[in-house]
Order: structure tokens, then sequence, then C-alpha cells
């Protein structure tokens, strides 16, 4: 362990901003121009296009030892492959033949659960941290967010083989926050398409172009190892590409909610980790 992550250990806050890169992002400065700027670049590029990538957000070296961390727990994650629909919803037999509800894909990835980790790991340390949460708030424009209450799904690390896709699909909350660790070799790209649909107009025709190999309006997000990426995934279809080579594509994906409690099923538990029930320690 390098000397940066010796000092993680001391102490949550003090780690934790030693792990960004605060020259370039100022979450530590919240009275300064400079993060005011940065607020304003956020919220820019979430209106824009409902995405905001921060690259470098992360220190290299620590990105190194997450990458570390997280290769060594990946024999314990949890690997799944689940067929449905781009709205994670059970298809109804009422629906027109044609719906792209009816729409089928396979996902196929692995999950690191939150009580895996050890309280030590980098990751966690970056996650439970308060600094980050309220710029995390800041930045989407909310007054207060909330780490989830779950002790299985608030902090995830989704593990990528060779072959593992994850499929078209809308998120069924207002955002999602991740840091990408390592790429794959291959494949692996972060396609979406920005604000495809909307309350009033689910779009079903452009939806279901591509759902059938369309790439009109996809864009791929440009995402490298150490960048913070802000998501809003209800209303823009998104999608990581199939996987290839032996490298491990690793992203931690940082659980928060605008309300506290948050809880995850047992039904999404179960899909997720292959259990419902945490583990009683680390």
């Amino acid at each position: 362990m390098t000397e940066l992550g010796a000092t993680a250990l001391a102490d949550t806050a003090e780690a934790a901003t030693s792990f960004i890169d605060l020259e370039k992002y100022a979450i530590d400065r919240r009275d300064t121009p400079q993060y005011k700027q940065l607020i304003e670049h956020c919220r820019e590029q979430m209106i824009r296009q409902g995405a905001c990538v921060l690259k470098g957000f992360v220190k290299e070296e620590i990105v190194q030892e997450m990458v570390v961390e997280a290769t060594k727990m990946a024999p314990t994650a949890f690997h799944n492959t689940v067929t449905g629909n781009a709205y994670l919803i059970e298809i109804d037999e009422s629906w027109p033949q044609d719906d792209p509800r009816r729409m089928t894909d396979t996902t196929s990835l692995g999950a690191i659960a939150y009580d895996q980790m050890p309280e030590t790991s980098l990751v966690r340390r970056l996650y439970e941290w308060d600094g980050l949460m309220d710029f995390l708030a800041d930045a989407l424009g909310k007054e207060k967010i909330f780490r989830y209450a779950d002790p299985m799904g608030a902090l995830n690390v989704a593990v990528m083989k060779d072959g593992d896709y994850l499929r078209w699909h809308f998120d069924q909350t207002d955002f999602v926050t991740t840091i990408l660790l390592q790429s794959s070799q291959k494949g692996g790209a972060y396609e979406f398409v920005p604000m495809i649909r909307s309350g009033e107009n689910p779009n079903y025709d452009h939806v279901k172009r591509v759902l059938k190999g369309s790439n009109e309006g996809v864009v791929t997000l440009e995402i490298e190892p150490g960048s913070l990426v802000l998501f809003e995934g209800r209303n823009s279809l998104h999608r990581v590409t199939r996987i290839e080579g032996e490298q491990l594509r690793l992203i931690a994906l940082l659980g928060y909610d605008t309300k506290p409690g948050t809880l995850s099923s047992d039904y999404l538990r179960k899909m997720r980790y292959g259990r419902s029930e945490p583990v009683t320690s680390n």
C-alpha cells in the first residue's frame, strides 16, 4: 500500500480529501469561485444531456489501489444472468405485440455488495465521506441527499468479465453516481440516448428503433478510470456494450437518494447478490 493508502486508514474525512484531485475539483472549498464554477458546470451538463463526467476526479494512484482491492474481492462477486425488458418491469400480455415493453434482452454481470467490503477499503471510505455527499447534492441541484440505508445495496462494485453485457434499460431512480475504476480491454462502452422519453411522452417508436439496433440519438459517454459520473437514467435509455478480453471492467456504484432510509427489496437483493440477508461481518 502506498503512503496515501496508509493515510486512508487513519481518518475518513482526511483520507477522502486526499483521494481527490482538489486542484482540479475544489470540493473542499465551497465558498470559493472555483467551487461555484464547478457546480455551474455540473448542473449545465445535467440539464443539457442528463449526464456529467468529471475526468480525473479520483487521483490515479488511488484508483490503482482501488483496483487492487476490487480485484481481490472480485471472486466473491455474485454473477447473474437476467433476461428482461428495458423498463425493468413484468410484461403485460395485453400490450400490443410490437410494443417495446415486450422486447427483451439479457444482462450478465457480477456485483460486490456493500457488506462484502472491509471498512478499510478505499472506495468505501470515499463513499462514507460526508463531503462527497454534500458536493453531489450541490452538483445535482438537490437541497440534501442521503446515502442508501441498505446494507447490501448502498455501495456496489460491478464486475464485468469477458462476454458480460448490460442491456438497454431505463433506471428506476432519479440519479446514479459512479466511479470507473478499470476499463475492459475492448467493449464496455457506456452508450445512452439523452432524454429519449418524458413523463408526458413515452416515445415508444424511438425506443423501439434503438432496441432493434438503430443508432439514432445514441451517444457514447467518454469515461476514463478515475472519472466521477453523474447520470439521470430514468428518461435516458442506456447500456454497457459487451465486454471483450481478460481484463475486468470494474465500476463503483454509489447509492444516494433524496430521502433517507432507502432499502432494496428482497427480490432485488436476490437478483443482484444472490441472497436477501446481509453477511454478519466483513
